[in-house]
Parts: structure tokens; sequence; C-alpha cells
């Protein structure tokens, strides 16, 4: 198994810098179930955040592409139980990816509430707000 960068996800999934894509197409391609690549929940919300930002991609596409890893047997996502429940709340919701899984992964730890002075993130995402 080998880590993977966000960058290296984000020139695959982008296809927008000639060397840089082809080598990470190169790489992510030579992937197999037997020998997959590694994703760290911190690369997942780089990715969400470098795609919505930089790339202007919609709370769908987003949806849509981390469904797509967490179901690539090439890929090994960290905690990618908690992972699968932030996007089914991330694409029900208002919410910023990462409130979603900061809440899914203290509710996996057993926290009954996730306290915020973030507004949005009480709103949207499923946390108590501390007033």
């Amino acid at each position: 198994m080998i880590g993977l960068d966000t960058n290296v996800l984000v020139r695959y999934i982008a296809q927008d810098d000639a060397k840089q894509s082809l080598k990470a197409t190169a790489l992510i391609e030579s992937l197999s179930a037997d020998a997959p690549g590694y994703l760290t929940t911190v690369s997942v919300v780089e990715l969400v955040w470098v795609m919505q930002s930089c790339y202007g991609m919609g709370r769908e596409g987003i949806a849509a592409t981390v469904s797509q890893i967490l179901r690539t047997k090439e890929i090994v996502v960290q905690n990618a139980d908690v992972v699968w429940r932030a996007v089914q709340a991330f694409g029900g919701s208002n919410a910023d990816f990462a409130d979603c899984l900061i809440e899914r992964s203290a509710a996996a730890a057993g926290c009954m509430d996730v306290y915020t002075f973030d507004r949005a993130a009480a709103k949207n995402g499923g946390m108590k707000l501390i007033a």
C-alpha cells in the first residue's frame, strides 16, 4: 500500500496540468485491490476544499467524487465508514464537508453532541451552538 497526497488526486481528477496529470494518472491506474493507495481523512477534506474553491465543483459533484473514491477497491480511505456518513450528511444539507466529518467522527467516537460557536455548523451540520 502507498499513501496518496491530495495533490495527486486533484491532478488525476482535474487533469489540468499536462505533466503532473499524466504522472498522477499512471500512478493511480497502477493501483490494485492487492496493492491499493491510502487516503487519509485530512486528504479527503483537502480534496473537497480544493475542488470547491479552486475548481468550482458543486455539492453534487463533490459528493459523487468522494463516493466514487470510497467505492474504489484500489483506494483505501481512512475511517471510510465515517467518511461515508459525512458524505451522506453533506449531500443532504447545506453544511460544509469538514463540519459534517467533524460531527460524524465525534458521533462515531460516542459523543452525544458536538458544540461549536459556528452558527452555520449548528444550523446545517448537526452541531449544538454555544450561545
